[in-house]
């Protein structure tokens, strides 16, 4: 059974090689890639406030619509 420290030098030193294969994007990339992020959480966001709040409107148009019966 290996060491735990020798396992976690190995473990480090093959992440360190695999993120030196990996492509990263350059500035325009990245910056392009957050303005989509941003917009379509926030188009998310609005759908979701939206839902809820019709939700909510549902359920207590049905509870007064119960309580009157």
């Amino acid at each position: 059974m290996a060491n735990i420290f020798q396992k976690t030098r190995t473990f480090y030193t093959e992440t360190v090689g695999e993120l030196k294969k990996a492509s990263w994007p350059d500035f325009n990339e990245l910056k392009g890639s957050t303005l989509v992020i941003v917009v379509s959480v926030l188009i998310l966001g609005l759908y979701v406030a939206i839902s809820d709040l019709s939700v909510f409107q549902w359920v207590t148009m049905l509870t007064r619509l119960i309580k009157v019966m």
